[in-house]
């Protein structure tokens, strides 16, 4: 293995920030559009921006312009899908461009999603090792391990600035917390639904979950936590739902992202649901998120 690079500060994500799929797209019709909210993101004073799905280097360079200080971040780059080399010759080039913004999440995405699936942490270990080894490398401190699993998360304490894991419980975190140990960057994904009505917010949420929990890593990270296949059919039981989606009055949603906070995380990149099925940015549920969370900016 060869030795990190440490020659970077670990950015400053501040406590709340983004996951957005939306703002990833790529369709030239929408992207002034999307230059726009994410720079009303910077000013609502959310301290990262997530970019969800596979996404890259080239999708951040894009909001980067349009934006002075918010973090960008990967969430999550796919290793199967883009060269390490050429990664690190993109990120290089975008730090020059804007320095200390950028911070990349990497992940070794699904069997189901990914060709040519193999040993996902050799893979990972390996793209490491490339990133290390790239012309410029990549520091240590500016990168994130989207890991679930205790052999990921030991890896992402000792080769990146920290893990980004993904639909995961407050008791996930704790658990998290322990094995990466008080330093590194724990900074994992939080579904939240704005709606108070029991029925209509689960429903919103199941449309969401129903899709992840077909997915092996994730039932088999759930499970590791006390879920059981009856849990995980039909979108998710009403107790899986609640463990995953924060919803509620705006009281109960504060309280409910403060345990994620108490558990050990340090940054909550708030990904807003709202079952509508559209491709635009949620800015009002942002700004409403915002409000809530007490980061006290008025929207652009």
């Amino acid at each position: 293995m060869n030795t990190p690079h440490l020659t970077a500060p670990r950015l400053a994500t501040g406590p709340y920030g983004i996951f957005s799929h939306e703002l990833r797209s790529e369709d030239p019709a929408r992207e002034s559009e999307l230059l726009d909210a994410a720079a009303e993101l910077e000013e609502l004073g959310f301290g990262t921006i997530w970019l969800g799905g596979s996404s890259s280097v080239r999708h951040a360079a894009r909001l980067a312009g349009a934006t002075g200080r918010v973090v960008l971040a990967t969430g999550i780059l796919n290793i199967w899908y883009e060269d390490a080399g050429t990664v690190a010759g993109q990120r290089a080039e975008l730090e020059r461009a804007h320095p200390d913004r950028f911070l990349l999440g990497l992940g070794a995405s699904h069997a189901q999603l990914a060709q040519n699936y193999r040993r996902p942490y050799s893979t990972m270990v390996e793209y490491l090792d490339a990133l290390d080894a790239a012309g410029t490398p990549v520091p240590t401190e500016r990168r994130v391990l989207a890991a679930l699993g205790p052999k990921m998360l030991r890896l992402a304490r000792d080769r990146a600035a920290g893990a980004h894991p993904y639909l995961v419980t407050p008791e996930y975190v704790a658990q998290a917390r322990g094995v990466l140990g008080e330093g590194p960057l724990l900074a994992p994904e939080v579904t939240v639904v704005l709606e108070s009505e029991p029925a209509k917010a689960r429903e919103i949420a199941r449309g969401f979950l129903d899709y992840y929990l077909q997915l092996p890593n994730y039932a088999a990270n759930l499970e590791r936590l006390g879920f059981s296949d009856d849990d995980l059919t039909g979108g998710g039981s009403d107790r899986l739902v609640d463990a995953l989606a924060v919803w509620g009055t705006d009281e109960a949603i504060r309280a409910r992202l403060a345990e994620f906070r108490t558990a050990g995380a340090d940054h909550l990149a708030l990904q807003i649901i709202t079952g509508d099925g559209g491709e635009a940015p949620p800015r009002a549920h942002w700004r409403h998120l915002a409000d809530l969370v007490g980061l006290g900016a008025k929207s652009a």
